[in-house]
């Protein structure tokens, strides 16, 4: 989009409901179903519950007993000019009011602890299902619009619970209760009041069935909109370097306009709600008053205090049905929401580990490959890979992009399970062995370096958290960490975040370093550490990598060739296969890709 159009005042094109698109992602796959799954979290709250029922019964029955005194007190002692027994029943009908007030504070007291109980264990539910989701899901998803389903979509649950759930009690309980009494007093007049139903009914289905889908599309686009925010900021520095301003402006105006015309519709057609009510309420009232009117001149099958009476429950009558139009129409937003949260519970989680596995204490770090094939969603990535890693050997993975090399690390850490073929591990298929101690004698370390929003100890005693001070400090003196974090204001309590702002790439990755040294593992993944570094800290970081390395089973992926030339092995990838392996100086002899591919790094560096 052009900067100049990007300046112009933001012009809303009102599109007609019937143009909107709703494509099969935002429809609901099952409501009842995710109304059972939610029902199934509430009932976890089965005591509270009850409480919460008898006082919604209680408030119901108080709201309609008001109106009733109120009847009675024109014609037992208004109309018969009884002022002794008015005093009584005004006395009685205050009590009434107290005590209707009373069973709503506690109503909303217990049903506010419910639900936030209830979205609690929602809440934990999800973010532990993202820890039990394949590496591979998070790979093809934002991070942001997951994290819309944790922060949005729950909320959007939790405020439905806190309103709507007493609302539509209360709603139910105050509609039967004011028939029944109406029917009591005079069925003539409650056939009047009730011949507002099929307009009313005929006018909420139009709405409700255009706002249901609308709702759902807005809780979509807000996770999309939520998820590109995540992604831009988190890429601020790229969007600059490439001056890329206006283009990222030009798509969130897009995404950000998707979300207002769904809000425009969602919230304009839900409008219309209240309107068509008070003018149904009006006709109801109008027609009361008319026929009632006509009844008491003419019959005696009502007074007036009956007419009063009538004229307050046809409102009452109204607005249960009012409120559960509105209620029905957040419920359908709240389960858009839950939909969302349950489409992510219901991902296919990491494999669980094959029966009688076991768990390793420790390990010689002896890996074998034999025939191992992998694929990934019918595409195949390695073909008969066979390699051995003996003890305390390095082996180095290199090729091009694509190759396959980090699809080998995520077999070796059981991130992906081979599809055929073997590997083992001190002569235990992998299969065999449980993930968790497998990945407890790993550690990574990575070219992007990874920070929590923590102290620096707090990042190394990640490695292990039971680690003493003095032992953080020494992992820091051994990856040549310790001069640059004394350095610092607060040393080691500096607090960092994701991105270890105020700190060097390099210092970050000798960070990473100290974490994996204090790990103590027994099997090492580099992937390309030393990337992107100045020459001085490339230094430090390669004098630390060789003490990390050392006594340990290490896996380098390698892109620049002059770092991996020690290792016992390298092995040259190309289309998922192993095209060359050997030594340095064995490949370079040969003269085969692997030369070619270092002799073309020297002339590049040379240049």
């Amino acid at each position: 989009m052009p900067s100049e159009q990007l300046k112009k005042p933001f012009q809303y094109e009102r599109i007609p409901i019937d143009k909107i698109e709703v494509d099969r992602k935002s429809r609901a796959r099952n409501m009842s179903g995710t109304l059972r799954r939610v029902w199934d979290y509430l009932a976890k709250e089965k005591g509270r519950l009850f409480l919460v029922i008898l006082a919604v019964a209680a408030s119901s029955g108080l709201a309609l007993l008001g109106p009733f005194l109120v009847g009675m007190a024109i014609d037992d002692y208004i109309v018969t000019q009884e002022a002794a027994g008015l005093g009584l029943l005004l006395i009685g009908l205050i009590f009434v009011y107290l005590f209707h007030s009373l069973s709503i504070f506690l109503q909303n007291f217990w049903m506010v602890g419910i639900a936030q109980e209830t979205v609690y264990r929602l809440r934990a539910d999800l973010f532990h299902q993202f820890h039990r989701l394949p590496i591979s899901y998070f790979d093809k998803r934002q991070h942001g619009e997951l994290m819309s389903r944790l922060t949005n979509d729950i909320d959007n649950v939790n405020n439905t619970l806190n309103q709507s759930v007493i609302q539509i009690f209360s709603s139910i309980l105050t509609l039967v209760g004011t028939v029944a009494v109406m029917l009591y007093l005079s069925p003539i007049l409650t056939v009047v009041a009730m011949s507002i139903i099929p307009i009313m009914y005929a006018a909420m289905r139009w709405i409700t069935r255009r706002t249901g889908k609308l709702y759902k599309l807005q809780q979509r686009y807000l996770g999309e909109v939520n998820g590109y925010v995540e992604e831009i900021v988190s890429g601020q520095h790229v969007v600059k370097t490439y001056s890329q301003e206006d283009r990222v402006i030009g798509e969130f105006e897009q995404r950000n306009q998707e979300l207002k015309q769904t809000g425009f519709w969602a919230q304009n057609i839900a409008g219309f709600i209240p309107k068509v009510m008070n003018m149904l309420n009006f006709l109801s009232f109008g027609l009361i008053a008319l026929v009632g009117g006509i009844l008491a001149v003419n019959t005696n099958l009502v007074t007036v205090g009956i007419i009063v009476i009538f004229t307050e429950y046809a409102r009452q009558f109204t607005r249960p049905l009012n409120e559960l139009s509105n209620q029905f129409n957040q419920l359908l937003s709240a389960i858009a929401g839950a939909e969302r949260v349950f489409q992510v519970i219901d991902e296919t989680q990491e494999e669980n580990d094959e029966k009688n596995v076991r768990d390793i204490q420790r390990t010689d770090g002896h890996f074998v490959f034999d025939q191992v094939s992998f694929g990934y969603e019918n595409t195949p990535i390695l073909k008969n890979i066979s390699f051995e890693a003996k003890p305390d050997e390095t082996v180095a993975l290199v090729g091009h992009t694509g190759a396959g090399k980090t699809t080998i690390i995520n077999l070796i850490s059981r991130f992906y399970t081979y599809d055929s073929g073997k590997i083992t591990l001190d002569g235990i298929d992998l299969k065999n062995i449980s993930r968790k101690s497998l990945r407890q004698q790993m550690a990574f370390v990575l070219q992007d370096a990874f920070l929590f929003h923590a102290t620096i100890r707090e990042n190394i005693r990640y490695g292990r958290l039971e680690a003493t001070n003095a032992e953080v400090e020494q992992a820091a003196r051994d990856a040549n960490a310790h001069d640059f974090i004394s350095q610092l204001p607060d040393g080691y309590d500096t607090i960092l975040d994701q991105t270890g702002s105020g700190i060097s790439q390099g210092q970050k990755q000798l960070l990473t370093i100290a974490r994996a040294l204090l790990a103590e593992p027994t099997i090492l993944v580099l992937d390309e550490a030393t990337s992107n570094i100045d020459t001085i800290t490339e230094l430090k970081i390669q004098e630390a990598l060789q003490r990390l390395m050392k006594g340990r089973t290490s896996f380098v992926v390698a892109h620049r060739l002059n770092t991996i030339q020690e290792a016992d092995m390298i092995i040259m990838l190309e289309n998922g296969e192993i095209i060359e392996k050997g030594s340095h100086q064995e490949l370079t002899r040969k003269k085969g890709k692997y030369y070619e591919l270092y002799k073309g790094q020297l002339i590049e560096k040379s240049n």
